[in-house]
């Protein structure tokens, strides 16, 4: 019996690591679309194609993100954003965008 729980909590640790490395390819993704972005100003555009080939529908499913029409309009607005994801993921621009979003709320 301990074998079989030894088995499954390698198959979920496994599986784990597959979605962290498929997450990492739509972080990828989302960076070489905002440098399309900046560079010829079509990156909402490329990464909203990414999403709706049946590549990026395999690897957002992989990463564990439904690949619906609303996932793809969040990236194209994340990229419009024109915001680099490893900039994005920082603590401290969580902290000032944090910080800005309590500003609004108190000058509503």
């Amino acid at each position: 019996m301990t074998g079989f729980v030894d088995s499954t909590a390698f198959n979920y640790e496994q599986g784990q690591r597959a979605r962290k490395l498929f997450a990492a390819v739509v972080l990828a993704a989302l960076d070489d679309a905002i440098a399309d972005d900046k560079k010829y100003g079509n990156g909402p555009e490329q990464i909203a194609r990414w999403a709706r080939s049946r590549d990026g529908r395999e690897v957002l499913s992989c990463a564990g993100i439904d690949p619906n029409e609303r996932v793809v309009k969040g990236l194209m607005e994340f990229v419009s954003k024109g915001v680099r994801t490893s900039v994005a993921l920082s603590r401290e621009e969580s902290e000032r965008r944090n910080a800005l979003e309590s500003e609004m709320g108190e000058a509503a």
